[in-house]
């Protein structure tokens, strides 16, 4: 190599004289984490919504017979007559909303998304502990900028698809999937610590758990 005139050519060359020192090699990472843990339904549930609502997230609880009916006062409630929906959310949670549909499709533009009221979607996996919900992309999630433009988020959860921990929600998902991970609405303090909202995705994460499923 020729000698470096500018700082950024001398660190570049360090790197590569770094690498040519000690060649990569394979490294044998543990794989064997602890994926086994278990709460009591209850608890699951008690600890999901106290994590969901510290994020400032909106929690409601139902069965799976009244899901319809609470994602209908939801969307009321927030006046949402103009939501998007992924191409594989069941049907049936919208027979009691008397708003606009719009079934998404790769050729919605982000204008197009950001001018719904709100979006709708189901979920993979969601972690009590930490509050996480899992999107994987799935028909009844939907692609990340369905989820990511609209100003409300309303997710619907499964209690069966929470876990205690990180570890055991990992265990549930397919790496190859593009994934999504959501700990209540977009928010940030990184401008003098004052907390904004809405800044990289939804300002407003509505979350509906259904206990029976």
């Amino acid at each position: 190599m020729t000698a470096p005139t500018t700082a950024r050519e001398t660190i570049l060359a360090r790197i590569h004289d770094a690498q040519a020192l000690a060649p990569a090699s394979a490294v044998d990472i543990p794989r064997d984490y602890r994926t086994d843990r278990t709460l009591p339904a209850p608890d699951l549930l008690e600890l999901l919504t106290d994590r969901l609502v510290d994020y400032k997230a909106e929690v409601h609880t139902c069965t799976a017979d009244r899901t319809p009916e609470v994602i209908a006062a939801v969307l009321r409630d927030h006046s949402a007559r103009r939501i998007g929906v992924p191409p594989g959310l069941d049907p049936s949670w919208l027979t009691a909303y008397d708003g606009e549909v719009q079934h998404d499709t790769a050729d919605i533009s982000p204008l197009e998304l950001d001018a719904l009221d709100a979006v709708l979607t189901s979920s993979a996996v969601t972690c009590a502990e930490t509050g996480t919900i899992f999107l994987d992309a799935s028909p009844d999630q939907g692609r990340r900028a369905l989820t990511l433009v609209p100003d409300l988020h309303l997710c619907v959860v499964d209690l069966s698809t929470v876990t205690p921990g990180i570890p055991e929600a990992l265990s549930r998902l397919t790496p190859t999937r593009p994934t999504t991970l959501i700990s209540g609405p977009s928010a940030t303090s990184d401008i003098e610590l004052e907390r904004v909202e809405g800044v990289h995705g939804p300002r407003t994460l509505v979350v509906v758990i259904r206990t029976d499923v």
